[in-house]
């Protein structure tokens, strides 16, 4: 069972609380960091993404940037910023956004859940993405981020999410990309045990939805400090890191597009008759086509958008791999038509989120810069819970959640 454990969370003032909160480190570059600042000097990117306050020449991975990081957070908790719980807390933090609104607990799994698969993965981490990660918690001592986990709809802590939202919010907020954004603390000890007591009772399993490699960095800093300290007893803080915990049911998957730099020698009519082998292909216009169900998609090229439906010989839907679009585009379109076999390391391929829209797949190819563009139905929750409890790893690039969770809320400290 899944051990979700509350803790002293660090969070800031309630009126600096819409001024420190920003956007996950890894959803925009050290430039669009920077701009950010200068419109918000408040930002908690001062932590995240602490080269903005170094030269723009400077090596981000470099232990000067972690130590500026380290700085930044310690002068917020001296100056009151930042201000420490009395009491073990969990909390909740709800995010409205397309007129709906999804309600997370926020408290700190187990590094234990993560190396023994109660806490399950869907993607591969790169090595050099985790030890940046491990970097920033090594030298800040802090969980600054929190990671995005899905664990199977349980009744009573729907009731428990409930009751406390409808009471006042510590903080509450809509950020400047609409999104809205509220907290409430549950400090009252009773409630505080029951939930733990539920967690460890009857939820058998966790899912990283989104930060698998802030979790894997989390979970090996926590592992480095146990193997370094002779009287670990295993309750220490450095043994558990900060996750926002989600019911499935509540999250949505958005699509996550392709554009591809060339047609690998093919050309337009060329290209198209190769498709017609595992797709019908149908010309919509110059009209944007989203697709509206699983196996089919969307493709613009050359001006105009086409539907692409893929024959149940491209696909197996008793395979939690196989059935998968992503999959189905690979197996029958990039690798055999256009070459390109390596999602992670071709320069022939880019994504796409679809929070940009079907009109920057458009613009990338109507600017010359991409010969053409996919856009694919999304992934469901249900495919991406087989598949992690299957033991199976989906391709690269294949969800993408939104909204995204806000940073500087709530911090959790190792020590």
């Amino acid at each position: 069972m899944a051990i979700i454990k509350p803790f002293k969370g660090y969070r800031p003032k309630k009126e600096a609380a819409h001024l420190l909160a920003c956007r996950p480190y890894d959803v925009l570059n050290s430039d669009e960091a920077r701009e950010e600042v200068k419109s918000n000097p408040r930002s908690f990117l001062h932590v995240t993404k602490s080269e903005v306050d170094l030269s723009p020449e400077i090596d981000i991975h470099s232990d000067t940037v972690y130590q500026k990081a380290k700085s930044n957070l310690g002068e917020m908790i001296a100056n009151g910023t930042f201000k420490q719980d009395d009491v073990p807390c969990y909390y909740i933090y709800a995010q409205t956004f397309w007129g709906r609104t999804q309600y997370g607990i926020v408290g700190c799994a187990a590094v234990e859940d993560y190396l023994n698969n109660v806490i399950k993965k869907h993607e591969l981490t790169r090595p050099d993405k985790e030890e940046d990660r491990k970097n920033h918690i090594r030298i800040t001592n802090f969980n600054a981020e929190p990671v995005f986990f899905a664990f199977p709809d349980n009744a009573s802590l729907d009731a428990i999410i409930k009751k406390t939202v409808a009471k006042e919010p510590v903080y509450g907020f809509t950020a400047n990309d609409g999104v809205g954004h509220q907290l409430w603390v549950i400090s009252n000890q009773e409630t505080v045990q029951k939930i733990e007591h539920i967690f460890s009772n009857e939820v058998p399993f966790t899912y990283v939805a989104d930060g698998h490699h802030r979790t894997a960095a989390a979970a090996h800093v926590g592992e480095e400090r146990k193997i370094k300290n002779p009287s670990h007893t295993g309750n220490e803080e450095y043994n558990f890191f900060m996750a926002v915990h989600f019911q499935a049911s509540e999250l949505t998957i958005i699509d996550y597009n392709r554009v591809v730099k060339d047609l690998n020698g093919h050309t337009t009519e060329s290209f198209i008759k190769k498709l017609e082998e595992s797709f019908s292909v149908e010309k919509i216009g110059k009209e944007e086509y989203k697709p509206r169900k699983l196996h089919e998609f969307s493709m613009y090229i050359e001006g105009y958008w086409y539907r692409l439906k893929a024959k149940v010989n491209a696909f197996n839907d008793c395979d939690p791999i196989d059935c998968l679009d992503v999959t189905v585009l690979s197996n029958h379109v990039l690798a055999p038509i256009l070459n390109i076999t390596d999602l992670r390391k071709s320069t022939r391929i880019d994504f796409v989120g679809g929070i940009r829209g079907l009109g920057e797949l458009k613009k990338r190819v109507d600017s010359g810069e991409m010969a053409a563009a996919f856009a694919l139905y999304p992934v469901s929750m249900d495919q991406l819970i087989k598949i992690a409890d299957t033991g199976n790893i989906m391709p690269p690039k294949t969800t993408w959640f939104e909204p995204k969770l806000r940073s500087g809320l709530v911090l959790h400290c190792l020590d």
